[in-house]
């Protein structure tokens, strides 16, 4: 199965292939900021705008730019790009073993047209932060679990259940994809520069004494 080559936009697959060119060597590409409407267009479905060999290098353009940023994610509109794609991924690290926002490794994905449900009702408060929101933190209420699903670069449909750090990446990168940015829904009394969230609030990964002393509730 794969996406039909019928729905390919030439002109889109043009541009696409110029901006991958831009990038240069390094393969890192602009990410857009706040401000810019690409950010809150609810991106269209991806039904094979672009040819394979596209695709493919745009995928790899935008996990280098992630990975280089750093991120965790990268979702097509951050790159300019009005379409349903995105790219997750995450390692757990050694001082990861006991923290309480669950950590996991998520192997790297592309997903595309990607859906999420809830599972149950549980939720967790957490600062987070967004490559287009750079220099900035906030604490954002996210589902505790979900039912992912998205579509490969094949076009296969796969479904997985995700719990704690990488079901928020996965609905991170997905509301981008609905032109919704986190801190939409943040707590905006929670709102600390990278510096200050460092300074005053990083040995507590559940943000309970920033909720005391900046005056929000979890």
């Amino acid at each position: 199965m794969a996406f039909d080559k019928a729905n390919k936009d030439k002109h889109l697959d043009k541009a696409v292939r110029e901006m991958i060119a831009q990038a240069g060597k390094d393969g890192v590409l602009p990410i857009t900021q706040m401000g810019e409407p690409v950010l809150r267009r609810v991106t269209d479905e991806y039904v094979g705008q672009l040819d394979e060999r596209t695709l493919k290098n745009l995928i790899k353009a935008m996990r280098t730019t992630m990975l280089e940023a750093p991120g965790v994610g990268l979702a097509g509109p951050q790159v300019g790009l009005s379409l349903a794609i995105a790219v997750v991924e995450d390692h757990k690290r050694k001082d990861d073993e006991d923290d309480p926002r669950d950590i996991q490794n998520f192997p790297f994905h592309a997903i595309i047209n990607p859906k999420y449900e809830p599972v149950g009702d549980a939720t967790a408060s957490y600062y987070e932060g967004c490559l287009s929101f750079e220099g900035y933190q906030a604490v954002r209420k996210r589902w505790l679990e979900i039912d992912a699903t998205w579509q490969d670069e094949q076009a296969q449909w796969h479904t997985e259940r995700l719990h704690g750090w990488p079901a928020r990446i996965f609905q991170h990168e997905t509301d981008h994809l609905s032109g919704e940015v986190y801190i939409d829904k943040a707590e905006i009394r929670s709102l600390a520069n990278d510096d200050n969230l460092s300074y005053y609030w990083c040995d507590d990964p559940v943000p309970t004494h920033a909720a005391e002393v900046l005056g929000f509730e979890l």
